[in-house]
């Protein structure tokens, strides 16, 4: 297979053209004009809200005019990650993409897929003169990855329509009904640098090749999060030696991705220095055999690196024992059995960055439960204080409850059924939609999300199972003739 004879061939031209234009979150001003522009060549009603979200309706087809209004929705920004030896400038450069089998997949980069790919359907969608449909608004937020503040900043009567398709899930044949609502809580620590105590050997560590993900619909997957492992590590050293400095502690970048790789600076008695090394190689295999599973690619460096100032010692010590102790990963699972055993709530320490005099701390919390949202959050915050740092939430983001009654959900399924001759699977998924906003802010549309495969998004690794968009075009153009 190769990329001309990609198909639908109208939705992976369309995405093409988009992985040319930079969009990363909170910097999509190049799409926004690109989709401003497209929509008024083609002669439909494009219109720019005050936050960046953009809406182009386009008439029913004859015989349709007295449909209900249909609107699909995707977000135009995406995570941008790469390979930590790959040169690439997500404001200039274009992704560059290339197929792997079914997959297709970027150099070193993410792909872009989330949620490019649904953009790109519903360009083509527009685009297309030979489909039945009634009224459609195709929307396009903006900065749905770093906060949802597109989908935030959105007014009442920007959207019109009476039926929602978000087209923003990485599962073919999973239709998600319900998500979790989401906050990010930060965490500093102040500190004085100090110069190293005498005969101390500097020791720079590194892990990199981790799995990683998006820090909710893979936080089931039992992968590793770099800053656990580090912090784990510098733990074990603190309480079997004296003298042990720390200067440096980097890893992570967004909120929504488990971090994959990190590294910290450290002092260490000349004497010992060769202690440290010998635990490190036995750590790391440990660690390697506890992840052999989801993690096979770990790569563990340490070496001698430059003297430093360091941090005070009471303040990473207690940063140290901060991160040994706060809760990552699966807090709990739903109780509801139409979620089937679905992760209920859960946090992700997500990076965290030294600077002159401070320690950044970002972590993400998510629940479909708001109270139990509110109490993740609390201990996150709590341990964090008792470790001497200032910690606060933000307000985040709503859950989006499931609907008991749903005209939309029923003829999804009765139209994937007839199509595919199997039932699909109606669930929700533990991360944040934009569908939960919309919930709020309109509460008589009725929604359902789903689109093509996804995996390892927010990573190099994102790739797209390209026979699964021709399943989710088939698919979507059957429900937009029968609703």
């Amino acid at each position: 297979m190769n990329k001309s004879s990609l198909k639908p061939a109208s939705v992976f031209e369309q995405f093409a053209k988009i992985n040319t234009i930079p969009r990363p979150s909170k910097r999509e001003e190049k799409m926004i004009d690109y989709l401003k522009k497209w929509g008024e060549s083609h002669q439909l009603d494009t219109h720019v809200d005050e936050t960046g979200n953009v809406i182009i309706r386009k008439p029913a087809t004859p015989g349709y005019e007295d449909r209900k209004t249909v609107i699909m929705q995707s977000h135009m920004d995406m995570v941008c990650d790469k390979l930590v030896d790959i040169e690439f400038d997500f404001d200039k450069d274009a992704i560059q993409t290339y197929v792997d089998g079914d997959w297709l997949k970027a150099k070193g980069t993410t792909l872009g897929a989330d949620d490019g790919i649904g953009c790109a359907i519903e360009l083509a969608i527009l685009e297309a003169n030979d489909i039945e449909h009634g009224p459609l608004e195709c929307v396009f937020t903006r900065d749905e990855e770093t906060g949802l503040s597109g989908a935030e900043g959105m007014k009442a009567d920007f959207m019109t329509g009476d039926y929602l398709i978000n087209l923003d899930s990485e599962d073919e044949g999973e239709m998600f009904v319900s998500c979790a609502g989401g906050r990010n809580t930060t965490a500093k620590f102040t500190f004085k640098r100090e110069e190293a105590p005498a005969n101390s050997f500097f020791m720079r560590g590194q892990l990199k090749g981790l799995t990683g993900g998006h820090s909710g619909d893979d936080i089931n997957k039992k992968r590793a999060n770099a800053i656990k492992l580090l912090g784990r590590f510098l733990y074990q050293e603190m309480k079997r030696y004296e003298g042990i400095r720390l200067a440096q502690f980097h890893s992570g970048k967004l909120h929504n991705a488990i971090p994959r790789d990190g590294q910290f600076v450290v002092a260490v008695p000349s004497a010992i220095k060769e202690n440290v090394k010998a635990d490190w190689n036995v750590f790391s295999a440990e660690v390697e055999e506890e992840f052999h599973v989801t993690d096979t690619q770990m790569v563990w460096s340490m070496e001698s690196t430059e003297a430093e100032s360091v941090i005070e010692k009471t303040v990473a010590d207690n940063f140290i024992r901060a991160i040994q102790a706060v809760d990552n990963g699966i807090y709990a699972i739903c109780q509801d059995p139409e979620l089937n055993g679905m992760v209920e709530t859960s946090s992700n320490i997500a990076s965290i960055h030294t600077t002159e005099n401070e320690i950044n701390i970002l972590s993400s919390q998510r629940s479909n439960v708001m109270s139990n949202l509110d109490n993740m959050c609390a201990t996150i915050i709590a341990t964090f204080e008792l470790a001497g740092a200032e910690a606060h939430s933000s307000d985040g983001y709503p859950a989006w409850k499931m609907r008991t009654e749903s005209k939309l959900r029923d003829t999804v399924v009765e139209t994937y059924k007839e199509l595919f001759g199997k039932e699909p699977i109606v669930r929700g998924i533990h991360a944040g939609l934009e569908c939960g906003l919309f919930s709020e802010r309109y509460p008589n549309i009725d929604m359902i999300s789903f689109g093509p495969t996804l995996r390892d998004v927010h990573t190099p690794d994102e790739r797209l199972y390209i026979p699964s968009v021709q399943m989710v075009w088939d698919h979507l153009l059957l429900v937009l003739k029968r609703i």
